[in-house]
């Protein structure tokens, strides 16, 4: 555990002591104590049809998430590793219930058993399986639904009015960039604290085959327009990048069967004007090929990528999997995952606790709550991770008079890329720790000599410190 993780778990217990006498309080702080030691909690976010469900099977590599609109998709479903196949249906009143499952075309079904969804605070899902072995996926209903219940249902779990949100991160999926997305965005950042930061929210452009309009270069539009995105002012200080996946393709190429392999190699022997031609739409294609099978597992742009694939030599199932993965863009997401959230589990996990203190003692005034909120501040004043959380947010929002690549190596010193030494300092995973020594060094003579600067800004000089300080902190451990 890190020094800041010890800390935030001192703070919990002394405030469980100080709450000892109101048990539904000090239960809460309880739960947030064993909180810290366990996964990470994740929460999928976006309007409705953006492919929720679709990318959380994609990052769990099963298909367990409903993607129709029944149900099930109007419930905040949590999805967990268990031990055994298990749902349970937590209803607003009365204990959880365990629900029938099964699969069905290989997806899993889901029984609520006459349950009204609007009487059900959420699903729980067990499942046996790597995808879920140190995070929690938490699947919500669609912003902004047509039905103002379930769009309710998801804004008070991921905005609650009174405390902060059982998730620790947000990945929020968006087709474009609409003036609602910035807006819900928005109502992500809590007023305590890192107020306004972006550390634990990533964007997701969505569907990005459909930008290309099914095109076998869809991607690559997509790509540009996620890298533009990534430089536009608004987004920059609400999230830490945007990545663009084709949710659909990523989900069927790690479930790629024999029997749709054998299909695609069919197609893509016969005459490719006569195909291409079953290709212009939904309709003619299944006309052409028989059913919705192939079109509901890939789509039409997953089709014309998969026979150009098949045609370029990807001859069998296993190639064709992996090359459909690698192009739908899910594996730049794992990483962005794997750098923005997993490497930061600890500084996550304590900043969801220290927000869950900080609205309690908002709330309720009694003997030993002052010296709590003296432990908090003491926790954010000496805790120099958020003191990066707060540079970051306070660079993204452009108080400093930095040109753009100071401002890129600025953020990249400061975590904004991952925590790992040899990401902040722009260097490969297999940097030896003689380069990562030298080039902190070199980092750290250069904001050195910016702090020291008479003619900057102070906001400039003061993250120049920070810079700094994260600097010396790094040339210490590389000693």
């Amino acid at each position: 555990m890190s020094r800041l993780g010890g800390q935030v778990r001192t703070l919990l217990r002394d405030a469980v002591d100080v709450f000892r006498e109101t048990p539904d309080l000090a239960q809460s702080l309880r739960d947030h104590l064993d909180r810290l030691d366990g996964p990470l909690r994740v929460a999928i976010a976006g309007q409705v049809k953006a492919g929720k469900s679709t990318l959380l099977n994609a990052l769990v590599g099963e298909r367990l998430a409903p993607t129709d609109a029944g149900e099930c998709t109007r419930i905040v479903t949590w999805y967990r590793q268990g031990h055994r196949p298990r749902v349970a249906a937590h209803p607003l009143t009365g204990g959880p219930r365990q629900l029938r499952i099964d699969r069905e075309d290989g997806s899993l079904r889901i029984d609520l058993e006459g349950l009204n969804p609007a009487h059900v605070e959420r699903l729980v899902v067990d499942w046996p399986t790597r995808g879920l072995a140190d995070t929690i996926l938490i699947d919500t209903p669609g912003i902004a639904s047509l039905s103002t219940d379930v769009s309710a249902r998801a804004n008070s779990f991921l905005v609650p009015e009174d405390e902060p949100s059982e998730a620790d991160a947000v990945v929020y999926l968006m087709r474009h960039l609409h003036s609602s997305d910035l807006r819900l965005l928005e109502s992500f950042h809590d007023n305590g604290i890192a107020r306004a930061n972006p550390v634990n929210t990533i964007a997701v452009l969505s569907r990005a085959d459909e930008i290309g309009v099914g095109r076998v270069d869809a991607l690559m539009s997509a790509t540009r327009i996620a890298r533009r995105y990534r430089t536009d002012p608004r987004l920059r200080r609400l999230c830490q990048g945007v990545v663009p996946v084709a949710g659909l393709l990523a989900e069927t190429a790690r479930s790629l069967h024999q029997h749709e392999f054998d299909l695609l190699a069919g197609l893509s022997a016969k005459p490719r004007a006569e195909v291409e031609s079953a290709l212009l739409s939904a309709d003619r294609f299944v006309r052409y090929a028989g059913g919705f099978g192939l079109l509901e597992r890939f789509g039409l742009f997953g089709v014309r990528l998969s026979l150009a694939l098949i045609r370029q030599g990807y001859g069998d199932p296993g190639r064709l999997a992996a090359e459909l993965t690698r192009r739908s863009g899910i594996d730049e997401l794992r990483a962005v995952f794997a750098a923005q959230f997993s490497q930061r589990r600890d500084l996550l996990k304590s900043r969801s606790a220290l927000l869950a203190v900080d609205a309690l003692l908002r709330m309720d005034f009694r003997p030993g709550t002052e010296l709590l909120r003296d432990e908090v501040e003491r926790i954010l004043a000496g805790a120099h991770e958020f003191t990066e959380l707060r540079v970051l947010g306070a660079l993204r929002s452009g108080v400093a008079d930095l040109s753009e690549p100071a401002m890129d190596e600025a953020e990249r010193l400061l975590g904004a890329g991952g925590p790992q030494p040899w990401s902040r300092l722009g260097l490969t995973p297999d940097a030896g720790r003689p380069e990562q020594r030298a080039a902190v060094l070199d980092a750290l003579a250069r904001w050195q000599r910016q702090a020291e600067n008479p003619l900057a800004r102070k906001a400039t000089t003061d993250i120049a410190r920070v810079v700094v300080r994260t600097c010396e902190g790094m040339a210490a451990d590389l000693t």
